[in-house]
């Protein structure tokens, strides 16, 4: 990305790669998602890893949810990507990759692994974690919801609620010197997102019906 790109230039990139009306309860996700990733790209240490790739996907599914028409999906996501320097086949390669890795494999094992930045594993198990290899942990709220979403696609052993994986995630990031009280707060948020975005989409349903049978 050129070191002169400015929100605005990619926000004109966006609208001309995706030139739909976007529906008013997701404008908002939309416009943040853009400008992360317009943040990010501008960063120089800053390189897309399998995690953040995670983060980023399951972000964008999850607050899109009920999005309509749901052809615009991949337009949108790909318009997010690119109006930012960012690869969109790459994001979603890494993502099924290092999701189809760790089948079989348990919540622990992958938190030591991480924290571990991949050292001491064997040559059986450098095949099979060898995304490993690409994790930069460069901090941002989408690592925070990629890392959420990895431990959450393991193997549970010995792991009872979800208040468990999330203290996982904060001791993973601060042993790579972040703080557990920013990943807290960043946790935090996300949940209390999911839970409006969903309270929205129901409104939205309840207002479309009442206005169907006023039609009727």
């Amino acid at each position: 990305m050129s070191e002169r790109q400015t929100i605005s230039d990619s926000k004109k990139a966006f609208h001309k790669a995706f030139p739909y009306v976007i529906p008013p309860i997701y404008r908002r996700i939309t416009d943040e998602l853009l400008v992360e990733l317009h943040l990010l790209s501008h960063q120089k240490d800053f390189k897309p890893d399998p995690i953040f790739a995670i983060g980023l996907i399951n972000a964008f599914e999850t607050f899109t949810r009920g999005y309509r028409p749901e052809k615009h999906l991949k337009l949108l996501f790909d318009a997010l990507c690119k109006s930012n320097g960012f690869d969109p086949v790459f994001i979603r390669t890494e993502t099924k990759r290092t999701l189809e890795s760790i089948k079989g494999t348990t919540i622990n094992e992958i938190t030591n692994f991480v924290k571990s930045k991949g050292t001491n594993i064997s040559d059986e198990e450098k095949e099979k974690f060898e995304w490993l290899s690409k994790v930069r942990i460069h901090y941002s709220r989408i690592l925070v919801i990629g890392l959420l979403t990895l431990l959450e696609g393991a193997k549970h052993e010995g792991i009872a609620d979800k208040s468990s994986i999330n203290d996982l995630v904060k001791d993973i990031i601060e042993s790579y010197g972040f703080s557990k009280e920013r990943v807290n707060r960043d946790l935090n948020l996300y949940t209390s997102n999911i839970e409006k975005m969903s309270q929205a989409i129901e409104l939205m349903k309840e207002s479309v019906a009442r206005e169907r049978k006023k039609k009727e």
